[in-house]
């Protein structure tokens, strides 16, 4: 038998001076006559993490009813289109935060370790390893990049920011030790080239940018090559691919040079983003689907903004800065406002679920092998708890996700709990994480 089907590594990458595009999967990388061949090529799963600050306005946030629901809340109601791939979880809380001294700082460092912060304004922090960290060492140690750490707001503060508890705490969703955090990216143009630069200093890439009209045109001649040994449909895919980093490239450009011709850059947002909080948040959103598909990374976490966070939000009619407006007193103005910016935050998370179902990922899509955690860590915000927090739960069928579920969890129930139980969906299995005392049920299929 004669076999003239190419087989192409999972790490095939397209090298050029200061540039490197990993490709996305293609069915070429599954080797001729193998069992998975007769197939299309089988992708891995992700893990990912959206933080939004400030808790939420919980009457139009959680869902009217529990178990199996038809409809859900004002505030979730974006995420109609994506019901099935979704699940509403209440009741879960940190106490670790509340313990600490429950304000901003232990809400965002607790989301995701679920460990007390020490109490200082200087450099002696301390608190614990991250559960994306912990997932990156095991699911992420085969990619160029580990796991991201993103994030749309710039990050200089620092000494105390939040009642005795250093600015870090809140600055850095992630951290690989008890003292090692690992600081947020908001510049998109920085992580682009991230991705896709290959080796020098930043000031090397940008040199070499400059030098030509686009960073993946140096790819032209070895992407034609490529197209010519490869079949129809993984010839469509690379131009899918290349044309979305084009298009992320070409809105970064646009908003770099919307900066340079703007004498009074807003200073509450890296130089040469966009000056629209939505288009910002969509390229930092489109630039995790890119690392998905190439397989540059497995394990994202995005802090959408942080907390104390004082950003308006004209583009939806708010004027009145985040976090003064959290401190609402249940007063119904401030409440109908944290319950606007609550919604326009799953909008933009929508969004992005969309995109992910329509970019293809072996034989089905990116959300179908994909696992998204959404919430904050902080429930009420005029109170500073951390309890019954605003948790959205999301992924494909491939992950076991039940979806189109409010779970109603015992009151009191550690959100460790869920970060154990998502997770076990993607081959990482603990016994316990921090303070968790088991599993949030009824969330995932028993067996996949």
């Amino acid at each position: 038998m004669l076999v003239t089907r190419i087989a192409l590594p999972r790490r095939t990458f397209l090298r050029g001076m200061s540039a490197a595009v990993a490709l996305p999967l293609l069915d070429a990388m599954v080797p001729a006559l193998s069992a998975m061949a007769q197939t299309a090529a089988r992708p891995v799963r992700r893990l990912g993490y959206v933080y939004i600050p400030m808790g939420m306005n919980p009457a139009p946030w959680t869902p009217a009813d529990e178990g199996r629901i038809a409809e859900l809340s004002p505030s979730l109601a974006s995420l109609s289109p994506f019901l099935n791939h979704l699940s509403v979880v209440t009741n879960l809380e940190v106490r670790n935060s509340a313990v600490a001294g429950g304000n901003h700082a232990t809400a965002g460092s607790a989301f995701l370790s679920c460990a007390r912060a020490k109490r200082t304004e200087g450099s002696d922090y301390e608190l614990g390893v991250t559960v994306d960290q912990v997932a990156a060492r095991q699911i992420g140690g085969g990619t160029p990049i580990p796991s991201l750490e993103i994030g749309t707001d710039l990050i200089a503060q620092v000494g105390n920011c939040d009642n005795g508890f250093a600015c870090v705490y809140q600055n850095n969703l992630s951290w690989a030790s008890a003292t090692s955090p690992l600081p947020n990216e908001a510049d998109p143009r920085m992580l682009f080239e991230r991705l896709f630069g290959d080796g020098g200093t930043p000031a090397a890439r940008r040199a070499a940018l400059h030098r030509r009209a686009s960073l993946l045109d140096v790819f032209v001649d070895d992407l034609a090559r490529l197209k010519q040994r490869v079949g129809t449909p993984d010839r469509v895919r690379l131009d899918q691919y290349l044309d979305s980093a084009r298009a992320i490239e070409r809105e970064i450009e646009r908003a770099e040079q919307a900066v340079a011709d703007n004498a009074t850059p807003d200073l509450d947002r890296p130089v040469g983003v966009p000056a629209v909080f939505a288009d910002h948040a969509k390229l930092m959103f489109d630039l995790q689907i890119l690392a998905f598909q190439a397989d540059i990374t497995r394990v994202v976490t995005f802090q959408l903004t942080r907390e104390q966070s004082n950003r308006t939000y004209p583009e939806i009619g708010v004027s009145d800065p985040h976090h003064p407006t959290s401190h609402h007193g249940n007063n119904p103005e401030k409440l109908a406002t944290i319950a606007k910016i609550n919604t326009f935050h799953v909008s933009l998370f929508s969004d992005f679920l969309q995109r992910m179902k329509d970019t293809p990922d072996g034989d089905s899509s990116l959300l179908d092998h994909s696992l998204y955690l959404y919430g904050s860590g902080m429930g009420n915000p005029s109170l500073h708890d951390h309890e019954d927090l605003p948790i959205v739960v999301a992924g494909g069928a491939a992950t076991g996700l039940k979806g189109g579920r409010h779970i109603r969890a015992e009151k009191g129930t550690p959100l460790a709990n869920l970060h154990v139980t998502m997770l076990d969906r993607v081959g990482v299995h603990l016994d316990s994480f921090k303070d968790s005392t088991g599993r949030v049920e009824d969330l995932f299929e028993s067996v996949l």
